[in-house]
């Protein structure tokens, strides 16, 4: 990345637009553009500097991010009411630019603080879950874990709290399918997620997401940590109450003995996420946390990516790094499945960038696409899952998602994600549990707003000239402090209780 001056980015020279660094109004000459802006240009935004007929490219980072709807000459503003997405063809190229991952000797290789649990995995919290398999057990689990007083907890100080994960669905649904297929993975995942010490399964008893299926399903057994029953079995609301919190109380003294020791940082499975965007994402946060998840692979652990339909128009810097011709077809085919499902329901994959996202100067879901797969890092695609299976290698991934941050990191949750981390340009104000999330804030003026809310100023980048490899470097050190549990800024404010969201396909009968 290179500037031409204050007022501008200029991300590539084969670009026939910059990214205005503040407001810019009509009349202002741009140095070492030769343009003379014609409109007024909000911060963030896109300033043409090159002429482009209609029906031409518009380009950033050297790749197409649209198609001019009229003859556009340089000062004018490239967005919305002048560009446009158009299908083009774009060349997947299979593992062309795979390359060996440079590790980094095992004993010089980072570690942190977690919990290795009888399995073998590592758990980064140590939380006690009530999960419901449907939306009708979902108060009954809320109350469940209310039940457990503070003063039950601060008797049990290695216990993080009791985290109740409810959502809206589970019944009047099929049977089999995507819908069904989705949700269970999402269940079964939380209930063998590491950073839980046990877990409590409440169903109502006549569901179509029923607790047996379940556990046929995913090879699932009873136990100390695993324990599950039906309110009506139980007797209805206020004794499945009392036998859920009892059932807990008697976990907790095996919870509280789990103890924080030294694991190898390649224990570490990170989600990385992206939402409430801006036209800073793709120049700061996003690639800073890139360099990151470079370091992280590096040290042999595993980097979450998903959203789909932020990956579409992007998808080819993907494949091209693709260890196999295999890995490669399962994301195109995904993207293809994707433009399926949007047409299926009257929608267009361009429907993707929101009204904040816009505000902020991203104009499609190209562009969108571009910036957002930057948090992937430049390690190789090493596998593609789907919506919550279970990652088993190491290194990059693509987990199948939509875009909708709090559904789609219920699945990376699912999928073994550790730790997560967050970019935002607007301020999203999400967090998790039982996975602590760090918040990059892509610009500083957003980061002074929000301070409570975000835990690093990736501003830094522009304002202040930090390169990208550097604030990544800071914040992979913030990682391992997260996950050796320093508190993030979202589990200081309580987030956590409300974002649980599997994500649902299919009818609602």
């Amino acid at each position: 990345m290179t500037e031409s001056t204050k007022l501008t980015i200029r991300l590539h020279p084969a670009d026939n637009v910059v990214v205005a660094r503040s407001d810019i109004l009509p009349g202002t000459e741009i140095p070492g553009e030769s343009v003379s802006v014609r409109d007024h240009i909000p911060a963030g935004h896109k300033l043409i500097t090159a002429p482009i007929a209609k029906g031409e490219a518009v380009r950033k980072y050297n790749q197409i991010i649209g198609f001019a709807t009229e003859d556009l000459v340089p000062g004018r503003h490239a967005h919305l009411d002048t560009m446009e997405l158009r299908a083009f063809e774009r060349d997947p190229a299979p593992g062309t630019e795979a390359r060996p991952t440079d590790y980094i000797p095992e004993p010089e290789r980072a570690s942190f603080m977690g919990y290795r649990r009888a399995n073998g995995s590592v758990g980064t919290r140590n939380y006690l879950g009530v999960l419901s398999t449907v939306n009708c057990s979902a108060t009954v689990a809320r109350y469940v874990a209310e039940a457990i007083s503070k003063e039950e907890l601060d008797a049990f100080p290695n216990i993080d709290g009791v985290v109740p994960l409810v959502h809206a669905t589970g019944c009047g649904m099929a049977s089999t399918g995507e819908g069904y297929a989705n949700l269970q993975r999402a269940l079964w995942g939380h209930a063998r997620h590491p950073n839980f010490a046990g877990i409590l399964m409440i169903g109502l008893g006549c569901e179509v997401n029923q607790i047996d299926f379940l556990l046929e399903a995913y090879g699932i057994e009873r136990g100390p940590r695993f324990q599950t029953f039906n309110i009506q079995g139980a007797g209805g609301t206020r004794r499945s109450v009392v036998k859920g919190a009892d059932i807990l109380r008697a976990m907790m003294p095996a919870a509280n003995q789990a103890k924080r020791t030294q694991v190898p940082a390649s224990e570490l499975t990170l989600a990385v996420q992206c939402g409430g965007s801006d036209a800073y994402s793709g120049i700061t946060a996003n690639p800073a946390l890139g360099a990151a998840a470079d370091i992280l692979v590096r040290n042999g652990g595993t980097v979450i990516l998903s959203e789909t339909p932020e990956i579409y128009g992007a998808e080819h810097l993907l494949t091209r790094r693709a260890v196999s011709a295999e890995v490669a077809g399962k994301l195109i085919e995904r993207i293809h499945w994707w433009e399926d499902y949007a047409a299926r329901h009257g929608g267009e994959m361009n429907n993707n960038p929101s009204p904040g996202n816009k505000a902020g100067g991203l104009t499609t879901i190209l562009e969108k696409s571009l910036g957002a797969v930057a948090k992937g890092g430049t390690t190789n695609l090493c596998g593609v899952y789907r919506y919550g299976e279970p990652v088993e290698v190491k290194g990059l991934v693509v987990m199948d998602g939509p875009g909708y941050d709090p559904c789609a990191l219920t699945g990376q949750v699912a999928s073994g994600a550790n730790l997560i981390c967050f970019t935002t340009g607007r301020g999203s104000v999400y967090g998790c549990k039982p996975v602590p999330s760090l918040k990059l804030a892509t610009n500083s003026a957003m980061y002074a707003r929000m301070d409570e809310d975000m835990d690093i100023d990736c501003g830094a980048v522009i304002d202040e000239g930090v390169s990208v490899a550097v604030m990544g470097t800071r914040i992979f050190s913030l990682m391992l402090e997260a996950a050796s549990g320093a508190p993030t800024k979202s589990e200081v404010l309580g987030f956590g209780d409300a974002e649980f969201v599997p994500w649902q396909i299919g009818a609602v009968m």
